[in-house]
């Protein structure tokens, strides 16, 4: 359930008109409804309460510290990738006892900064990290918590580019290579084994690769337990899927239940790293339509919106719901949505049927709180746009549209050409 519907023909987010909200930020404009993220949250997590769990929300699907800020008070902690998310995450007040890092390229000064702000765990993801996790930590005279990243090779039926559990794939390591690792880590008295991590892939749709994955890593926990080695803590990731257009994705009690069947009573701790199940029907992105333009058999309805803002059709063919701001019952017309972005692959929809409108509608494309802003560039030299958070009543500009002189910040032109 989100809370953006139609009141009175207009489209709401909460209690607020979105055009009231356009009014004072001008468009393209991401909109989140707080409501929406806060029941999300609280309905995963509370799915799980049968097992000691920890749900460590993954801050790549959308990291604005608002955003980061409503997980943590809700108890929720943090799955990283970088250094900058490190930086994010503390600034949120997100305890680094709550804070797990994955990735295959971390540096050894982001090992360095996640060591300094003593977070739960490292999710280490080759034989190489793992010297570098031990020389850092040498050096720093600390004892550091990891994990082993395992790849399971479950094939989680998903779109190739966010299928992450295969041998093809870059992410972490095979069993048998797993466990020479672990054997290692157990040896060094700067390294501790805390705990084992998987991730399969993203947008996933069904129960089995799931239930696959924590049967794999089960096994893989009860023979390291057999060889003197304890792990406290399984990390299962994320990729329970959302609706977008006409997808039925489990519900996180079905989610929940078929985990809690092969956890329950072996005293682990489950982490969980939900992303777009939590946050991305919890917020919409509002463009405005520039032109009709109309060729020989084509019609194109031009925004102010582009692949720059929002990349997924661009980058996977996603599909987004597109719907006008002010409802419309209208006859409707087969359309590609396109941005001003000088790329042909620079569109929002293809061939969709939207009512008849004219320039000046603005237009809400559906399910962007994911993997939309957070993905976001400059390029062409586009403005990053207004993120708001919407509280009921209320609503709080939570980043502020780029200017002009943000375009070059941090750029120079070196005294040879200057004028």
């Amino acid at each position: 359930m989100h809370f953006f519907e139609y009141k009175n023909g207009d489209l709401c987010c909460e209690d607020v008109p979105i055009t009231t909200i356009v009014e004072a930020t001008e468009t393209p404009v991401y909109i989140y409804s707080h409501k929406t993220l806060e029941r999300h949250f609280i309905v995963f997590d509370d799915a799980f309460k049968g097992i000691p769990h920890l749900t460590c929300y993954s801050c790549k699907a959308n990291s604005n510290i608002a955003i980061l800020r409503t997980i943590g008070r809700l108890g929720g902690g943090a799955d990283i990738v970088s250094g900058g998310e490190l930086y994010r995450a503390l600034y949120a007040h997100i305890p680094g006892k709550k804070i797990v890092f994955s990735g295959v390229g971390k540096t050894e000064k982001e090992i360095k900064s996640a060591i300094e702000s003593d977070i739960l765990m490292i999710n280490v993801e080759s034989e190489d990290e793992m010297t570098s996790v031990a020389k850092v930590a040498r050096r720093m005279r600390k004892k550091v918590p990891l994990s082993i990243r395992v790849n399971p090779q479950i094939d989680p039926k998903t779109h190739p580019y966010i299928t992450t559990g295969l041998k093809k794939n870059k992410f972490g390591v095979l069993w048998d290579d797993a466990y020479r690792l672990y054997k290692q880590i157990g040896k060094d008295q700067h390294l501790q084994p805390i705990g084992i991590s998987s991730h399969i892939g993203s947008q996933i749709l069904e129960l089995a690769p799931f239930i696959d994955a924590v049967k794999s890593l089960k096994e893989m926990v009860l023979q390291l337990k057999s060889d003197g080695i304890s792990l406290k803590y399984i990390d299962i990731g994320g990729g329970l899927g959302i609706t977008y257009k006409d997808e039925l994705p489990p519900h996180p009690e079905d989610y929940a239940k078929v985990i809690e069947r092969e956890l329950k009573g072996t005293g682990i701790t489950l982490i969980l790293e939900p992303g777009r199940v939590l946050v991305g029907n919890s917020g919409i992105f509002i463009t405005k339509l520039l032109y009709v333009k109309k060729t020989q058999g084509k019609t194109f309805y031009i925004v102010d919106g582009a692949m720059n803002d929002l990349v997924r059709p661009a980058l996977y063919g996603a599909y987004h719901d597109i719907i006008p701001v002010k409802e419309k019952s209208d006859k409707e017309i087969t359309v590609d949505v396109v941005g001003p972005i000088c790329e042909s692959g620079d569109f929002l929809a293809k061939d969709r049927d939207l009512p008849i409108l004219e320039p000046g509608v603005l237009l809400a494309v559906l399910g962007a709180g994911a993997y939309g802003f957070s993905m976001s560039s400059n390029y062409n030299s586009r403005k990053r746009v207004t993120e708001v958070l919407v509280k009921g009543k209320e609503f709080f500009v939570i980043r502020k549209r780029e200017t002009l002189r943000d375009l070059i910040k941090g750029e120079s032109i070196p005294s040879f050409l200057e004028v």
